[in-house]
Parts: structure tokens; C-alpha cells; sequence
């Protein structure tokens, strides 16, 4: 069974590469497009990794990855931030709140397998 990857972005465009580059690296892939949703969903269902948009309708990534690292059971989850390139701001924030990595948008396929690997135990 190949590890499950949880995708919170509201841009379909981003979600349809991502999913297309993950799931032909063999990930199971699921998306969701809006903060609490997403939390509710990490709350819900196991996941391997996540890879977490800061820009984020019903609740935005820092306070969605600031919830899972206050949550016992789900603290220890790989989060990946997706930030824009030139927004050193929110990466500082996403790892004061305990981001693990993070992917500058445009990305790379290679460095989207390559840093959801290292969390997925690849």
C-alpha cells in the first residue's frame, strides 16, 4: 500500500500538478481546498504526509499547521508548506509554528517527489 499524501490547496491548477506528479510516484493522493476542512479531514484519516498552502479559505495554513502541532495525535505529521516565491515572512512564521520543509511555488516536479519522499520514509 503506498503512503497517503494529503494536499490542501485551493488552486485546482496546483492541485491537479501536484496530484498528477505524486500519484506517478505511486503516493495515494488526496486534496481538500479549505483550512477546517482539512484539519477535520487530518483529525478523521491517516496520512502520511501533508503539504500545506499558507493562502487558504475557512482557515489559513499557519493556524491549520499550528492546530495539528497542539493536537497529541497528530503533532509528529510531516507538514510541507507551499509559500510563494519572495514571501520569506510566512516561511519564517511556518517554521516558528513547526513547518519540516518547505516548496517554493513555482516548484520543481523533482523537488515535490524528492521532499515528500524524505517524509514518506522514501
Amino acid at each position: 500500500m503506498s503512503d497517503r499524501i494529503l494536499i490542501v490547496e485551493d488552486e485546482p491548477n496546483i492541485v491537479e500538478s501536484l496530484r498528477f506528479i505524486l500519484e506517478r510516484a505511486d503516493y495515494d493522493v488526496h486534496s481538500i481546498s479549505d483550512g477546517r476542512a482539512a484539519l477535520e479531514r487530518l483529525r478523521e484519516q491517516p496520512y502520511s504526509v501533508v503539504v500545506l498552502d499558507i493562502m487558504l479559505p475557512g482557515m489559513n495554513g499557519l493556524d491549520v499547521l499550528r492546530a495539528v502541532r497542539q493536537d497529541d495525535k497528530l503533532a509528529h505529521l510531516p507538514v510541507i508548506v507551499l509559500t510563494a516565491k519572495g514571501q520569506a515572512q510566512d516561511r519564517r512564521a511556518a517554521a516558528k509554528v513547526g513547518a519540516n520543509s518547505f516548496i517554493t511555488k513555482p516548484y520543481s516536479n523533482a523537488e515535490v517527489v524528492k521532499r515528500v519522499g524524505e517524509f514518506a520514509g522514501r
